[in-house]
């Protein structure tokens, strides 16, 4: 391992399974020895081949803007529990699957 890779390595790591998601909280240094941390949406995917693959997004976190990131995402969070104070009820069909639909990551910028 190169010492510019050495720099790069992770500080720290957090996962959380949600569900058919599980989310990633790693920090990370720079070569200047900053922090920043990623946060990786995973989810498992059947490929047209029958094959399973992982299908990743991900946001770089840079420290100088934790707090507007923050802001944004606590009035996002108000927002739906305002608008909508109870999880909606999620039907299951005979296979045990449930009848909601997964959200399209390139549908919400529409």
């Amino acid at each position: 391992m190169s010492e510019h890779n050495h720099h790069r390595e992770e500080v720290f790591s957090k996962s959380v399974r949600a569900g058919k998601r599980t989310y990633f909280f790693d920090v990370k240094s720079t070569r200047s020895n900053e922090y920043y941390i990623t946060i990786t949406e995973s989810k498992k995917r059947i490929g047209d081949d029958g094959n399973p693959f992982f299908e990743k997004h991900k946001i770089f976190l840079y420290r100088e803007d934790f707090d507007k990131f923050m802001d944004g995402m606590r009035e996002a969070m108000n927002h739906v529990v305002t608008v909508q104070p109870e999880p909606p009820v999620h039907h299951h069909n005979q296979s045990g699957n449930s009848s909601y639909s997964d959200v399209d990551f390139d549908d919400l910028g529409k």
